[in-house]
């Protein structure tokens, strides 16, 4: 029986990037992509040399297999993406800028992905991943997902496995502030590695620094927490460490979606590894910097070679 090292879920989506700069309603024409928090970090540990696993639906329409295609030639394992022929796949559209964050418009209301539920979870296959990723995003689709996000959770903590999630908040999807907060929170107190960013720490805790919300969930019995810090880079704390591991400076900010998905890609390798864990921060600081100077959300994630070649050729700082 084949094991591999990571396996996370979620959806998937075609994504229509802008060819152009300007406002999405001004655009005339797009490229195709694959878009999907969980997606970017099996595709960016794929091209560290792991073997990654993408659980999830898409419809019996062309963005499925559109997307079942990119994941396969990305080396992540698609065996278990189920085709669902009553519901589409999700998309969405994404504009180009110069400088900022693009402008992001959601086609997902009763995606294929969406119905993802209990019912789909195959403890068997599980069994064979080493660690699971998780992410707010499948909370926050439907209640279907949700149950199979605390099935996957429940039953992978009970196996020894180790679990790290990013809070990835989408408040658009959920149906009050209140809600998200809370929900996210039973989860991420449940897993070993919690990776908030600051910003969606200080809204998920209630706290102001990194190091109070860091503490709020190593309080609850997370193992690990790392809070970023955007171009700051990052901070970390366990119960016998803590400490700020410093940004990488880029010449040009082009597009900074995928950059923490890039981040997570960093500090899971480095965990799978098992190298010091400031130094596994450094690796996500490294990918998040390659990250914001493409224009994918993925393109940018390097390679063994090149990741390595990167850290060595830029300072990190480490505190």
């Amino acid at each position: 029986m084949e094991t591999f090292d990571v396996v996370t879920f979620g959806e998937a989506m075609a994504m229509f990037m802008a060819d152009s700069i300007g406002p999405l309603h001004e655009t005339r024409t797009f490229s195709m992509e694959l878009a999907g928090a969980e997606t970017n970090v099996a595709i960016g540990l794929a091209r560290l040399g792991f073997k990654t696993s993408f659980v999830s639906k898409v419809g019996h329409d062309a963005f499925g297999k559109f997307i079942m295609k990119k994941l396969q030639e990305h080396q992540v394992q698609t065996d278990h993406i189920a085709i669902d022929t009553e519901h589409p796949t999700g998309f969405q559209l994404k504009s180009k800028v110069e400088v900022g964050d693009p402008e992001v418009q959601y086609f997902r209301k009763g995606s294929a992905a969406s119905t993802l539920s209990a019912d789909d979870f195959d403890e068997d296959y599980f069994l064979r991943a080493r660690h699971l990723h998780m992410t707010g995003i499948p909370l926050a689709i439907s209640e279907s997902a949700r149950d199979f996000a605390g099935h996957a959770l429940k039953f992978m903590k009970q196996h020894g496995k180790t679990i790290s999630f990013d809070t990835n908040l989408r408040p658009s999807l959920w149906n009050s502030e209140k809600e998200m907060i809370h929900t996210i929170n039973f989860f991420a107190k449940q897993t070993d590695y919690v990776l908030p960013g600051i910003s969606e720490g200080k809204l998920l805790t209630g706290y102001e620094t990194p190091e109070d919300i860091a503490s709020y969930y190593l309080d609850a019995g997370v193992h690990a927490v790392i809070v970023k810090l955007g171009e700051r880079g990052a901070y970390y704390k366990t119960l016998q460490e803590e400490g700020y591991v410093k940004g990488m400076k880029v010449p040009r900010i082009i597009d900074t979606v995928g950059a923490g998905d890039g981040f997570a890609v960093g500090v899971i390798s480095g965990l799978l590894e098992k190298i010091p864990l400031e130094q596994a921060i450094a690796r996500g600081n490294a990918i998040g910097a390659l990250a914001v100077q493409s224009s994918g959300d993925n393109t940018g994630y390097p390679n063994k070679q090149k990741l390595l070649a990167y850290l060595t050729k830029h300072d990190q700082g480490v505190n």
